[in-house]
Formats: structure tokens, sequence, C-alpha cells
């Protein structure tokens, strides 16, 4: 609460700075934490795994990688995520070798791709040899190329992932790079809420999509493709619907298919719930109508710093008139506008009475008899006129 007070009455409600927007959250892993960020800003949340993590435990592939470096010592082991090596420890645990991998590690150089992957790496007993300030894997690799890779054993934590170049470089370089798969990426069991965020990116009901990793990108363009829908969905996040992501590396298939990311200074969950928190306002229209401040959000109003909540037909006749605010816009013309609406203009005057009762303030939209409607923008603001 603002502890700020009109005259005679109570605090007046702070209203967070996501409120009134719709964001998309992709995320398997860690989405309860995100979601609980979103929505203490005021977020409304559609959430839409576009991915599951299944562990290797009872794969050969982990075991195999493991004993292979338990018999043959790698020089070097990059550790690329926290919750992938301690995994990878638990794993060796479970089979009953992890002192004998422990024992490996402590030996090997031992690089640990930031802070995270630190914490883990100390929490198994081990210490770093290094870890890179920026949390760059592409740092990670100039260091070990720069140092000299030939004729060293290296093994590389991955965390379900492939590290596009990453392995290539280290082989052209002369070293041998054992891969340790410490999980797999699969396409989520239940498929309907992915679906249903496909289908708010196409229809632009959805203000933005939060990535969380280069998968849960790749798997939802995926299933777009899978459901004939690719271009639809492209279309959406190339126009209005903001793709946010946590990194570099997780924009990478969306920025292969064109698509225009923003990313965090620091790639972390609470940063890029800052940026969203500026992105979005940032895109919101804000009129001066009939002395009153509106703020045109994804599926609310601001009027005066109060939230308006607006039925889906409302915020369609009310972007309509806000795209030439305070000339007027023709029924017929409001009447392509509204979803589902059909031919009869009767719909836009139903829609339009339900616009005005859910702003509050009935004379921000006028009516020109026998004309349209339009925004009663304030004097000096445009010239009025003519629409469509």
């Amino acid at each position: 609460m603002d502890d700020t007070h009109t005259p005679g009455g109570p605090a007046a409600p702070t209203v967070g700075p996501l409120a009134g927007f719709t964001v998309g959250v992709t995320a398997a892993r860690r989405a309860d934490e995100l979601i609980a960020l979103l929505r203490r800003r005021g977020a409304t949340v559609l959430h839409a795994p576009a991915l599951r993590i299944v562990p290797l435990a009872d794969d050969g592939e982990l075991l195999a990688a493991t004993k292979e470096l338990i018999h043959c010592a790698p020089d070097t082991v990059v550790a690329t995520t926290a919750i992938g090596f301690r995994g990878w420890i638990e794993a060796a645990d479970g089979w009953g070798i992890g002192e004998e991998l422990l024992a490996r590690l402590r030996a090997a150089e031992l690089l640990a791709r930031g802070p995270k992957v630190k914490g883990a790496v100390r929490a198994a007993g081990l210490v770093e040899t290094w870890s890179p300030d920026s949390e760059s894997l592409a740092e990670v690799l100039d260091r070990m190329l720069t140092g000299g890779v030939a004729g060293r054993r290296i093994a590389l934590q991955l965390h379900g992932e492939p590290l596009p170049g990453f392995v290539e470089a280290l082989r052209a370089g002369g070293a041998e790079v054992v891969v340790v798969p410490v999980y797999r990426w699969m396409a989520p069991e239940d498929l309907a809420p992915l679906d249903r965020l496909l289908d708010a990116v196409a229809v632009g009901a959805v203000d933005a999509v939060s990535f969380t990793s280069a998968p849960a990108a790749a798997s939802l363009l995926s299933r777009a493709e899978q459901r004939g829908m690719r271009e639809a969905v492209l279309d959406g996040l190339r126009g209005d619907v903001l793709s946010a992501c946590v990194g570099p590396v997780t924009a990478l298939p969306l920025q292969a298919a064109g698509v225009d990311t923003v990313q965090p200074e620091r790639f972390r969950l609470g940063p890029l719930v800052q940026l969203l928190c500026q992105e979005l306002p940032g895109r919101a229209r804000v009129l001066p109508v009939a002395g009153h401040r509106v703020e045109i959000r994804g599926h609310a109003v601001l009027v005066d710093e109060k939230l308006r909540t607006v039925p889906p037909a409302g915020m369609a006749l009310l972007r309509a008139l806000a795209r030439r605010p305070g000339w007027v816009v023709a029924r017929p013309d409001l009447l392509r506008v509204l979803p589902g609406a059909g031919r009869d203009e009767h719909a836009v005057e139903t829609a339009m009475a339900r616009l005005r009762g859910a702003l509050g303030a009935a004379n921000l939209i006028q009516t020109v008899v026998k004309r349209g409607y339009r925004l009663a923008l304030d004097a000096g603001e445009c010239s009025g006129g003519s629409a469509g």
C-alpha cells in the first residue's frame, strides 16, 4: 500500500507496474518463482511449460560418460549449470561411484560458469579453478582456447541442451571432449497449456512471453509448426507481443526466426521481471481524455491511476478509437474490430455501453450522432475530424 493519503480518505492502493498486462511463462524449472515475481507486480500470468526436464539417473548415457571419466581422468571439467552439476553428483552417488567421481573432479582444472554453478561446486566439497564474472560460456571458451587445449581431455557437463560451436571449437583446437548429458529436454506431457499460449500469441491476447532457456523457445516454435500456425505465431512475436529472454543464448532460436528480443544485463529471473516492468508500461498508450489521464494497457485501462478491467470487445473498441484520438470512428469501422460481431451494428452500441461502464466515466467517449464515436480528447491535444 502507498503511504500517501488523499484528504479525508484512506491511502490509495498502488497499482503494480505490470497490472493490466498478460505475460506468458514458458519455463518448467523455477516457474513458480518467476510466476510469483510477475504476479507480485500485478501481471496476469499464462503458464504454458514448453518442455519438461527428464533426469538421466537411469540413463545408460550418463552412467557411461561418468565411468569413462573415472577410468580415464579429465584434465579440465566445465560445469555449466548448478542444477545439472548437482544432478550429476547425486546420480553418481546413487550408482555407488560418487566418491570416485569427486576424486577425479578434485584433481582436474574445474571451470564453473557463474556464481550459482560455483555454489554447487563448493557444496560438493570442491573448489573451482576459475569462474567468469560475466557468467558467459563464451568467456569460458575464450579462456580455454587462449591457454591452449591441444592434447587435453575435457569433460563438458550439459544441462539438456547442446552448446552450439562450443564442442566443435574445442575439438578443432586439438582437445578430446567427453560430453556429460545430465538432463534431457522433452516436449511437455500436457500440450494444452502451450497450445493456449500459442493461440493467444497469434491473436495478440498476450502482451509478452518470457523465455528462460533456448530449448523452451525452440519447443514453442516447433509446436507452432506442428499445428500449422508458425507464421501466425511469428507475426505475433514480431509485432505487439514482446519476447523477453533471460539471456542471449536463450534468445538464439527466436532471433534465428527473425524475432526481436529483449534481455536484462544480468541473466537472472529478477532482472528479467524488472525488464518487463520497464518495457510493457513503456508501450502503453497514455492520453488526456475529458480531464482524465487514460493509460491503455493490455487487457485493462488505468483511469487516473485506478485500474479498470475491460472486456475484450471493449478493449478492441478503445484501441480503435485511440489510433486516431479525437477523430470520429464510424460504426462500420468499429464493427470490423469487434471479435465475432457479425454484421449487426447494434453490437457496437452494446459493446460501447459496456466499455463506458467498465471505464467508470461515461464522458470519456463521445457519441457523434449518425456518424460514430470518438475519444473526448482534451482541447489542444489534436484537431478533430473523421476517421474511416
